[in-house]
């Protein structure tokens, strides 16, 4: 598939009235958990096309190219709008959360394993461990106060169990910047990957952003202040990765086609027939905003859209599936590794007098105060044991008690065992 080969209609025509817009929203008892977190992938990449524009708008003083950009704006949030309102009112945020959690596993693991740049790669990887265990924080505080079982929203396709501990998450903002690609050399799917992991960050944070305060316990609006922090971390993580040097006409219509691309995948992926027309409807609209772009790099900066993305051809779509195995690797090869400015170290490879340690002592100066722990120790000291949904014991042996919450991995040296992150294009190091 090249969209840019593919005819178009006229963007005024993908204006909806009030009942267009206003969507059938899915059943959360026999949805499928795949089909969940497309919706939220497609919410988080509208969010991040609209506001894109809106930066754009705010950077130039031509008033003609800010109506071009104000009326596919206009479109972009109709579309986020319905695809939002696809939630149901019955499902408790919560229960949601659960849906952004399994998504950011499931979406890091799969761009993760076939990304061939091994910067993009371990920030993906790294990652992965820390959202993989902010689900089972949530998991464990949603079975305490609603006594929902997890692992049924994420269809048992998603394990349920410690990652590194969200406790050592809490780096210093200096540690948190990655070096960015160069798109003009990368590979389209690594240009694609960095905006589709950055938007779906993005989404995240600015879910939890909004939801804390209607939190329905005290603990659960600490652990929702706690994890938004660390989802604002995972945003400068990701956003550094992208290409700093793109114009803001050649991020416009990467932008287009990363939405493109996504809806095409989510149309290729769907089971659900009513969200798959919505996904073929959706990729007509960007479509035209994708034609749109090119006419406008073309007119302000004479360029073809050959020369950003070269022949067009979409790569493989994205699918959200089961990672069990993937995860289960990086967590045992990984899980005793920080961020050090651009490196990734063990802890045990750290100076005394490191930013990572100097600002665990300001965030955590206690243990007893870390919301994130107090969650799965009140969990524990009411039934006795954790919740968790794992099909084997921990590949981390520290972290397989059920009755007690580790603090120490991924923040204490030699608190566990890692050898290395795995990348293709590197031999793998002891």
């Amino acid at each position: 598939m090249n969209p840019f080969n593919e005819k178009s209609k006229p963007i005024a025509q993908s204006l909806q009235n009030w009942q267009q817009m206003y969507p059938k929203s899915y059943n959360k008892r026999d949805v499928d958990p795949y089909t969940k977190t497309r919706i939220i992938l497609m919410n988080g990449t509208e969010f991040e096309a609209n506001w894109f524009s809106h930066q754009f708008a705010r950077h130039t003083t031509d008033n003609e190219l800010r109506r071009e950009l104000a009326l596919a704006r206009e479109i972009e949030k109709q579309q986020q709008l319905k695809i939002s309102l696809l939630k149901p009112m019955n499902e408790s945020i919560l229960e949601h959360t659960i849906g952004y959690e399994q998504l950011a596993v499931d979406l890091t693991a799969e761009l993760a394993k076939r990304e061939q740049d091994c910067n993009v790669k371990k920030a993906l990887d790294f990652a992965l461990l820390e959202d993989f265990d902010h689900l089972y924080r949530y998991a464990n505080l949603l079975e305490m106060e609603q006594g929902v079982a997890a692992e049924w929203l994420v269809g048992r396709y998603t394990e349920i169990m410690p990652g590194r501990p969200t406790i050592s998450h809490h780096r210093c903002p200096l540690d948190n910047v990655r070096k960015s690609i160069d798109g003009k050399s990368a590979d389209v799917q690594t240009v694609l990957n960095t905006m589709i992991i950055t938007a779906a960050e993005q989404q995240t944070m600015n879910y939890y952003m909004n939801v804390t305060n209607f939190a329905s316990s005290d603990i659960g609006r600490r652990l929702y202040q706690e994890i938004a922090l660390v989802e604002e971390e995972h945003v400068t993580h990701y956003e550094s990765l992208m290409d700093a040097n793109a114009s803001w006409f050649e991020m416009l219509l990467w932008h287009e086609y990363c939405e493109c691309y996504l809806y095409w995948s989510c149309y290729q992926t769907e089971t659900d027939r009513y969200i798959k027309e919505l996904w073929e409807q959706n990729f007509d609209m960007e479509l035209a905003h994708l034609h749109k772009a090119v006419e406008l790099l073309q007119k302000y900066e004479k360029k073809d859209w050959q020369e950003v993305i070269k022949d067009g051809k979409f790569p493989a779509p994205i699918s959200l599936h089961e990672n069990v195995d993937y995860v289960r690797d990086i967590l045992k090869n990984t899980v005793q590794y920080t961020t050090d400015k651009d490196e990734y170290k063990r802890i045990r490879e750290l100076p005394k007098n490191a930013d990572f340690f100097k600002f665990q002592e300001i965030t955590n100066p206690t243990e007893q105060i870390v919301p994130s722990h107090l969650v799965i120790e009140g969990f524990i000291k009411r039934r006795g044991t954790d919740y968790r949904f794992q099909v084997a014991p921990s590949p981390v042996p520290e972290l397989r008690n059920r009755r007690e919450d580790n603090t120490s991995v991924g923040r204490v040296p030699n608190a566990a065992e890692s050898t290395n992150f795995t990348c293709l294009c590197e031999k793998k190091e002891n």
